[in-house]
């Protein structure tokens, strides 16, 4: 066994004892409410599909379209031939429905965090970043190399009191806009606030809020913050919108100055017009048809409804994580819950923190209320064997 192989094991061993070994499952169907594992078919509420737009007729067609028109993908990074006139008609539609001035598009969410805050944030600035924002967040802040300070879950009153003692010229606040495995909503208005009082600049990452918040206008609409009080936006395709991709919305000096200096854009080739061309019919749906928002928002209340009883994190999102704490009894319940035809996967430390492992149930405008009666059940089937 060579060096490499002897430290690899050494790593899996540590997982595997652990019983923090992640594995990798394979769909043999698309995307949507019902997904096929194995030959079995699965009542699918582990996707960030929170729309059910992934399979939608316009999306495909606009993709297949644009394949035609423009090929696979992009050939190169948006610098040198990769730009195409689809990426250009995306960023104008995205920046006009969000209110802002320009949009720039990545290749991913997490290189879009990683590009903003590598570009902008120095070595001798601050970073307040909330301590559960995404892994992306945090290791951007991580490779800036800047001073940084976590705070305590949405503690406004912490951060006013840390933020009062910074003596850096330049100060920021980081956070997450909707948190991936709580579903709770970052309180915008009162971080705006703060970042207005105290000279600091405010990023959010409106992954899990893009098309889904304020009829799909994410967070900052929500709040009705403008471009001056939420200056930098980071919107991900990949969830409601069903597609893969991101940008960021602000400023045209704030776009420049990304094309300048954000590395993830400059040296990564770019998306393909493909999937630009179908996120731009994404957002031409949810712009003409509020009765998918009103489908989701419906599914969420008929859920928490008829799961009132279980131990629910209050959240008025997608995302309704089930707090059981033990890792092998939220494995077990999850197993519980495959045997009856529901794929809801259990998340567990270190994703979350020690103690919170749960069930991170997720909604979509596609389940019907048969599929949530099912869920239902078989969560209650599952707590009275595993929870008594």
């Amino acid at each position: 066994m060579s060096e490499l192989e002897r430290q690899l094991s050494s790593i899996l061993d540590k997982h595997q004892n652990g019983r923090a070994l992640r594995t990798l499952e394979t769909l043999d169907s698309g995307q949507g409410r019902e997904i096929t594992i194995a030959d079995r078919p699965l009542l699918n509420f582990s996707s960030n599909d929170y729309l059910g737009l992934s399979g939608h007729p316009n999306l495909l067609v606009a993709a297949q379209e644009a394949a035609a028109r423009y090929g696979v993908g992009s050939g190169a990074s948006a610098l040198l031939s990769g730009r195409s006139r689809a990426h250009v008609e995306l960023e104008t539609q995205l920046a006009t429905f969000l209110g802002r001035e320009r949009a720039l598009l990545y290749s991913s969410g997490y290189l879009a965090n990683l590009g903003v805050i590598g570009a902008l944030v120095g070595r001798h600035d601050h970073v307040f970043h909330d301590r559960l924002n995404h892994a992306s967040l945090i290791d951007a802040v991580g490779l800036s190399k800047c001073h940084n300070s976590r705070y305590r879950h949405v503690d406004m009153t912490g951060l006013e009191a840390s933020l009062a003692t910074c003596r850096a010229s330049r100060r920021w606040i980081v956070t997450d806009t909707v948190f991936s495995m709580d579903g709770d909503i970052a309180p915008l208005d009162d971080l705006a606030r703060l970042a207005h009082a105290n000279g600091a600049v405010l990023i959010g990452d409106d992954a899990h809020g893009i098309g889904v918040l304020a009829h799909g206008r994410g967070a900052g609409a929500a709040f009705e913050l403008d471009q001056t009080a939420f200056p930098i936006q980071i919107v991900t395709f990949g969830k409601a919108l069903g597609t893969a991709g991101a940008a960021v919305v602000g400023s045209n000096a704030l776009i420049e100055t990304l094309i300048q200096r954000s590395r993830t854009f400059i040296y990564d080739t770019a998306p393909p017009p493909m999937i630009a061309a179908a996120t731009s019919a994404a957002l031409t749906l949810i712009m003409g048809d509020q009765s998918i928002h009103r489908a989701l928002t419906d599914n969420i209340a008929y859920f928490r409804h008829g799961a009132a009883d279980l131990p629910l994190h209050p959240s008025t999102t997608p995302i309704q994580p089930i707090i059981i704490g033990c890792d092998a009894t939220s494995l077990a319940i999850a197993s519980d819950l495959r045997a009856a035809g529901i794929y809801a996967r259990a998340i567990r430390p270190p994703t979350v923190p020690a103690g919170t492992a749960r069930l991170r149930i997720c909604i979509s405008a596609a389940h019907t209320r048969a599929d949530i009666d099912a869920l239902v059940a078989a969560l209650h089937g599952a707590f009275s064997r595993h929870l008594p």
